[in-house]
């Protein structure tokens, strides 16, 4: 099935180098994040790609200067917003055809020559679908079988590291409050009102203590209309500016909601009990009839008779009353021959 894609609000997200530091700060390995200064940050976004797979992604290119045993290098990070239904298992083909593309990029704009050499790209995906993430994370594994030692160099290597926002549970998000591990709260609250109010509350609660309150609050509350608009929110979007002054009039709108998804609960809960209470009724008619033409038929029946009655299914009981003018006995026609 092909992916649908949509505007999730993250490539936004991701124009602004506070977010990309509080990704690579709270979700990947703490040793990247170490030689990494991220007052170095420099957006380099743009269309490096062909037409091949331009309708399925989101991307963003930055480039930040890490040191390691006294060298200091540009390294590129490039960051693959995928948001689909599906986990694609193309994934190693596509990022290498990305990368591939970016380079192409870097060598027309003269950015590096050959002899120059190219510089390291960190290719990172952030996933936030509803299955877990299982495609393999680089390409040489989707080299089957695994070739015999002499080929095995000449094969093509590409890793991505992958963010998986439904791994995270509420207490591992709880560990870093950031914005972006609030949206990945948000997220992961998926339909139901009353995780994503509990959610929303967490997110304000961590603006309000930002140092740069304003401009995040700004960031975040674009992000999460978007958000409220694709899950098709019975809220009033054009009224909501701000998440941190505006908290109590969308706490109002989810609180409705939340009532409004239990009334719901509560009515299909319901009309399932009158729908079991017919059926169970239905049963109940099934079996005395089934007894009374057993009797009509056989005289007094024995015990064993009304135990397989109770035990049986509406088409073992129709089989069964169907059966009875024509059984040649009871044993016959019960299956105890």
């Amino acid at each position: 099935m092909a992916s649908q894609h949509h505007d999730t609000g993250y490539k936004e997200v991701f124009s602004y180098p506070e977010f990309v530091q509080q990704l690579i700060e709270g979700f990947m390995p703490s040793e990247i994040a170490q030689i990494m200064d991220f007052s170095t940050l420099k957006n380099h976004s743009g269309n490096y790609i062909t037409p091949l797979f331009e309708e399925k992604f989101e991307d963003v290119v930055w480039s930040v200067e890490v040191t390691w045993d006294g060298v200091t290098q540009q390294v590129y990070l490039y960051i693959l917003l995928e948001f689909q239904s599906q986990v694609d298992r193309s994934m190693p083909i596509r990022l290498m055809h990305y990368v591939a593309c970016f380079y192409d990029h870097l060598l027309k704009h003269k950015d590096t020559t050959p002899s120059q050499g190219l510089p390291p790209v960190l290719p990172i995906v952030l996933y936030n679908g509803s299955q877990r993430w299982t495609a393999k994370q680089d390409i040489y594994d989707l080299v089957q079988p695994e070739p015999p030692a002499f080929l095995r160099v000449y094969q093509p290597h590409l890793r991505y590291y992958l963010v998986d926002e439904g791994r995270y549970s509420d207490a591992e998000l709880g560990l870093h409050p950031t914005p972006l591990s609030g949206m990945f709260s948000v997220e992961n609250a998926g339909d139901s009102w009353e995780s994503l109010q509990r959610a929303v509350d967490r997110i304000v609660a961590i603006i309000q203590a930002d140092p740069h309150k304003d401009r995040v609050d700004k960031i975040v509350t674009r992000w999460i209309k978007r958000h409220l608009s694709r899950l098709g929110a019975d809220v009033n979007l054009e009224q909501l500016n701000s998440l941190v002054e505006d908290k109590d009039m969308l706490a109002e709108n989810l609180e409705n909601l939340v009532k409004k998804e239990r009334l719901q609960g509560e009515q299909i809960g319901v009309q399932r009990g009158r729908m079991e209470g017919r059926m169970e009724g239905r049963m109940e008619t099934m079996r005395e009839t089934a007894l009374a033409l057993l009797e009509l038929k056989f005289g007094s029946l024995p015990d064993w008779v009304a135990q397989l009655i109770n035990q049986a299914d509406a088409s073992q009981l129709d089989a069964w009353t169907k059966g009875v003018l024509t059984a040649d006995g009871l044993e016959v026609l019960m299956g105890k021959h």
